[in-house]
């Protein structure tokens, strides 16, 4: 199963993977062409009905590989509002080759006479909400005819996740589904083929452009609706967790606060003005500070622990204590994630570690990416935890699904780089599940890595990663 977000992610991906969106548009149509084969012989009459985006494209392509059937082909709307480039190119070649193709404008008008099979080409995966017009007229069109009706993907009017509908739905006979079945299929009394168009197995593995779908912002939005991090960090160290809260904020959180001990708060706050600090008495985090942190804590979507916090037993107990009594989304990191085995907590973690703390933590390690994602993912699996784990190739699991991540460059093994991924991974958990906001933050840490040693060469600091994240999480970013 895939969902119609994800399947929006893999197809950009697969992209990316130098596999063309118009390459598996061809192969799409000649799998709802197969498709129309096993429903009626050569000769039959056929009419595809196709909507102006990709959907409509794949209708176009399938016409073109049924010659031996009396095929015609309504598009919805005006050539020139067609909303790609590869469906208008399929659309053209309909017109160069002379097929009985023609635009419906007022769907008032629109006749499909008797056909024997009904291609309904209108929309796909990406599309929810009740029909509009011209579509809506057309649906009811469809449902009237005594015919076999195939649909595209998913019918027309129905949601690929849910299988409901706001209003009137294409009555669809057979659906041929791409990749993967879609779950709302399943709520449908209808045959579903799914079509192998040669999207590969790397395009859900690896993480790539795609995954930056999930970030767009509604125009409408106010402060707060982007989340709100607390990074609990600092004690012998001060850079740490300064560099994680403006990780957090570049990487899209509305605010962040840093809990650290008071002695070094007035150093932390020099790092920067967008720093809001909320210091505790002493020079680390003890069992007395705990109660106060978890006050603060609840009052934002996601803490950041461990950033600078430090090795001493004390600090080490009080982490443990404050994950056993928290029950919010937290991201571990650095010395923190020692604590993480022996804890019991209610809290949805994410943990990221690079091999030597995956090892402290009890977990295993290799070599080999791939066999290094096959233990993480075990480990994953008895944590109940999500696990970023750091290395050339980044291995994110949770025990059901896993990740690779491939972006990144040897002048990232800088100190600070892995409190930047803390960060960004916390402000992503505000807007994301947690294994898709590790994977987001994986991706687009090395994406700025990359960016900056392509401009300056390695010899990088933490806070050029920090400096690129806003263009490596924005969603044309290649």
């Amino acid at each position: 199963m895939i969902t119609s977000d994800r399947m929006a992610a893999v197809d950009r991906n697969a992209e990316a993977l130098c596999v063309p969106r118009k390459q598996l548009m061809e192969s799409s149509g000649n799998a709802v062409a197969r498709a129309v084969r096993r429903l009626a012989d050569a000769g039959a009459s056929v009419v595809v009905v196709a909507g102006r985006g990709n959907n409509g494209g794949d209708a176009f392509v399938a016409a073109r590989f049924l010659d031996d059937y009396d095929v015609s082909v309504r598009l919805l709307g005006r050539p020139e509002s067609i909303t790609t480039d590869i469906a208008r190119e399929n659309w053209e070649a309909l017109r160069a080759g002379e097929y009985d193709a023609e635009a419906v404008t007022d769907a008032t008008g629109l006749d499909l006479g008797d056909p024997d099979v009904v291609v309904d080409g209108m929309l796909g995966t990406g599309v929810t909400g009740a029909l509009r017009e011209p579509e809506a007229t057309a649906a009811a069109a469809i449902n009237g005819l005594d015919a076999s009706v195939l649909s595209v993907d998913v019918p027309s009017g129905i949601d690929a996740d849910t299988g409901e509908s706001a209003g009137v739905a294409v009555e669809a006979d057979r659906v041929v589904t791409f990749h993967d079945e879609k779950p709302g299929l399943s709520a449908l009394d209808v045959d579903v083929t799914v079509a192998d168009i040669g999207i590969p197995d790397a395009a859900e593995l690896f993480t790539g452009p795609g995954d930056l779908l999930a970030l767009g912002r509604p125009s409408q939005s106010h402060k707060g609706d982007f989340g709100e991090v607390l990074v609990v960090g600092g004690g012998p160290y001060t850079g740490a967790p300064a560099l994680a809260a403006q990780s957090a904020l570049r990487a899209g959180a509305d605010l962040v606060r840093i809990a650290c001990p008071g002695s070094v708060a007035r150093e932390i706050q020099g790092y920067s003005e967008n720093l809001i600090l909320r210091p505790y008495d002493g020079d680390h985090l003890a069992s007395e500070h705990v109660g106060d942190v978890l006050s603060l804590a609840a009052d934002h979507d996601v803490v950041v622990l461990g950033p600078g916090l430090g090795s001493r037993d004390e600090t080490l107990a009080a982490a443990g204590e404050f994950l056993d009594r928290y029950d919010g989304t937290a991201v571990v990191d650095a010395d923190a994630l020692q604590v993480v085995p022996e804890v019991d907590t209610e809290a949805t973690l994410l943990c990221t570690p690079h091999q030597g703390e995956l090892r402290k933590m009890g977990g295993e390690t290799d070599e080999d990416w791939r066999t290094r994602a096959e233990l993480v993912a075990d480990f994953a699996a008895d944590l109940g935890h999500v696990l970023l784990v750091k290395g050339a190739y980044d291995v994110i699991a949770d025990g059901e699904e896993t990740r690779v991540n491939r972006t990144g460059n040897p002048g990232m093994t800088v100190g600070g780089t892995g409190d930047v991924l803390a960060g960004a991974a916390g402000a992503l958990a505000c807007v994301l599940p947690p294994f898709q906001a590790a994977a987001v933050a994986a991706y687009a840490n090395g994406r700025a890595g990359d960016a900056a040693v392509e401009e300056n060469g390695y010899g990088l600091l933490a806070t050029d990663l920090i400096d690129r994240l806003p263009a490596a999480l924005r969603s044309d970013t290649r």
